[in-house]
């Protein structure tokens, strides 16, 4: 069993938000990664995919999830199920922004919208 104190989390800031990585294969030897993403008001995620599912659950603010062609609002409390190999981006709320942990399977590859594949980012490696 590996115990992460708050002050070792690793913290990786995007021009979105900051993404703190509470457990993963480098940051206690986690087979899933588990981090916090906390977006600024109004923040855009860029349009990506991943090759392995994602749970996100909102834990403070406000977003609009596009999904695989939907459009999700989502709120404090909601919790989406991101299917692997689907577009998605996330739209912080403009005047809250948002809090969600999210979960992926360790080595989880971001892709861009066209297949590029831009590899296992920090938060989750």
């Amino acid at each position: 069993m590996a115990v992460i104190r708050d002050a070792e989390a690793r913290r990786s800031e995007t021009p979105s938000g900051v993404m703190t990585t509470f457990a993963s294969p480098t940051q206690g030897g986690a087979s899933r990664a588990l981090w916090k993403v906390e977006a600024r008001p109004g923040a855009v995620g860029p349009e990506h995919d991943f090759d392995s599912e994602q749970v996100w659950s909102w834990v403070a603010g406000a977003a609009t999830v596009e999904l695989g062609g939907q459009t999700y609002a989502v709120a404090a409390g909601d919790t989406v199920v991101m299917p692997a190999r689907t577009l998605r981006r996330v739209l912080a709320d403009p005047v809250t922004g948002y809090t969600a942990v999210v979960t992926a399977p360790a080595g989880a590859r971001a892709l861009a919208a066209d297949g590029a594949d831009y590899g296992v980012p920090p938060w989750i490696a």
